[in-house]
């Protein structure tokens, strides 16, 4: 973490607006009238993907992406002037939230006005022609970090935005120098102490296949010198596999504990269930009850909690970056009063130095977790599937507060029955401590008395075997076990009738 990082952004949310998309008008002071109905989501921070004018040459679609900057100093007449937009900012700030632009400083569009009056400020192919190192990105060109008055130029944009914004949403921040964003950092405070800094890091598989091709990319370890946040795509593969249906719950939730023990103590990684470069989650988890599992497991996991527009709604239709295509409000679902509660509890009972715990059960997919400070250990149950099942957790025998709705939870020889809904409740260090005391206290089963001299190492099971005993002596001359077998007896039609006696995801 960078060494002024305001800790109380882990407890914080952000919402994430696409102009073009939020409302049918797609300008800036369209967004203006639904500032109240975000406020009271519980956001923090208003970060709006690129506002700059979009490139004409290579465009993507027919309005282009925004990523293919045409101007990092001026603001897309598609959304509207610079005095809409900061007439947007003044009316965020108004309602007591901050702002955030997207920062796209790895490339340009082609036609960019960098371009016509610095071309020595971009990288070249081996044939001397502007491009871009990743390949795939045909609408833009990538800027050259080795030239140092690229540096000044950038800087002096950043300054000035700094004058306006909270913060900066850094685009693919990994494959700019982590120098530059150091000294980025130190500049952007003398104009505005306190702004926040938003890394997009990237994924394992990305991360891995530039380095194989000799383009360097910062770790996420190392970006945390100048960010305050980082996308958590260092893990996002392992939840992608387990929606998909490849890989069990327990692999996400031992990701999510390496990060709580490799990162420093105070890292924040951004959470999000979607944002506009994945698909919607409603379109992948359908079942409004499922979902309010996974959105209260979100705002439960240690770190900056991201919505993006739409999200509350349930819309399943990703935006095009390329088109005008507004989100979809009617759809019938409305997750915005368990947001708001969950907000409430992020910011009131969740705290940064909490220590994450996770367990899986995996065959009906509900995660158990934890977060322990010195004060009190808060528990979460959270059934993905919508499934009822008993669910062990360490927490003392008695009846508790489900924080999210005031239902009661109950513990009964450290079990509760997890009803389908999400779980959260709070339980003293006090009375864990008692727990503890409690159970060191109680004598030993006596069971485990008996089975005390068959463990540890210097056990060897081979001394309860008589000597010279071989198995074949064991069975009787002419035993088949076929003569002990129904007749027509198949063991798949055994395993399937097993099968049906069990629970079945959905």
């Amino acid at each position: 973490m960078a060494a002024d990082t305001d800790l109380k952004l882990q407890t914080q949310v952000i919402y994430s607006i696409y102009v073009r998309a939020h409302t049918p008008e797609g300008t800036f002071r369209a967004v203006i009238p639904d500032l109240d109905r975000i406020a009271a989501l519980g956001v923090d921070m208003i970060w709006f993907l690129p506002i700059h004018p979009i490139g004409v040459e290579k465009k993507k679609g027919s309005l282009g992406c925004p990523y293919a900057n045409r101007d990092y100093r001026s603001v897309n007449p598609e959304y509207g002037s610079m005095e809409d937009f900061q007439a947007l900012v003044d009316a965020i700030h108004a309602h007591g939230m901050k702002v955030m632009i997207d920062v796209v400083y790895n490339h340009t569009s082609p036609d960019s006005v960098l371009f016509e009056t610095h071309p020595e400020f971009f990288w070249q192919d081996a044939e001397g022609k502007p491009g871009n190192r990743v390949g795939d990105w045909s609408d833009v060109i990538d800027l050259d970090y080795r030239v140092a008055e690229l540096w000044d130029y950038q800087l002096e944009t950043l300054r000035m935005w700094a004058g306006i914004v909270d913060g900066f949403r850094c685009d693919v921040a990994s494959l700019l120098p982590l120098a530059f964003w150091k000294r980025a950092r130190a500049a952007v405070q003398e104009v505005h102490p306190g702004f926040v800094w938003l890394a997009e890091t990237t994924h394992r598989t990305f991360y891995a296949d530039c380095r194989a091709r000799g383009i360097q990319v910062a770790h996420d370890a190392e970006l945390f010198e100048a960010f305050d946040i980082e996308y958590e795509y260092d893990i996002r593969d392992s939840f992608d596999r387990f929606l998909q249906g490849n890989a069990p719950l327990s692999h996400y939730l031992d990701d999510l504990a390496l990060q709580d023990a490799v990162y420093p103590e105070t890292y924040n990684k951004l959470r999000f269930l979607e944002n506009h470069d994945q698909p919607r989650i409603a379109s992948r988890i359908p079942e409004e009850s499922d979902l309010e599992n996974y959105t209260a497991m979100l705002y439960f996991l240690k770190g900056t909690t991201l919505l993006y527009a739409g999200q509350e709604f349930m819309d399943n239709r990703q935006p095009s970056l390329f088109e005008r295509e507004p989100i979809h409000r009617g759809t019938g679902h409305d997750l915005s009063p368990l947001m708001r509660k969950l907000a409430q509890i992020k910011r009131e009972v969740l705290r940064p130095d909490d220590v994450f715990f996770g367990r899986a059960d995996d065959d009906y997919d509900i995660a158990s977790l934890k977060r322990v400070n010195a004060e009190a250990t808060t528990f979460g149950v959270f059934s993905l599937c919508s499934l009822k099942n008993p669910v062990p957790v360490d927490a003392p025998d008695g009846t508790y507060e489900n924080l999210i709705d005031g239902s009661p939870v109950k513990v009964k020889d450290g079990t509760l029955l997890c009803q389908r809904k999400p779980i959260i409740f709070t339980v003293s260090a006090k009375a864990m401590q008692a727990k503890e005391q409690k159970q060191e206290a109680a004598p030993e089963n006596p069971m485990l008395q008996f089975l005390r001299p068959f463990q540890g190492e210097s056990f060897k099971p081979e001394r309860l075997i008589p000597e010279g005993f071989k198995p074949e002596n064991f069975i009787p001359e002419g035993f088949k076990p076929e003569n002990f077998l129904p007749e027509g007896f198949k063991p798949e039609n055994f395993a399937a009738g097993w099968q049906s006696f069990l629970p079945k995801k959905k």
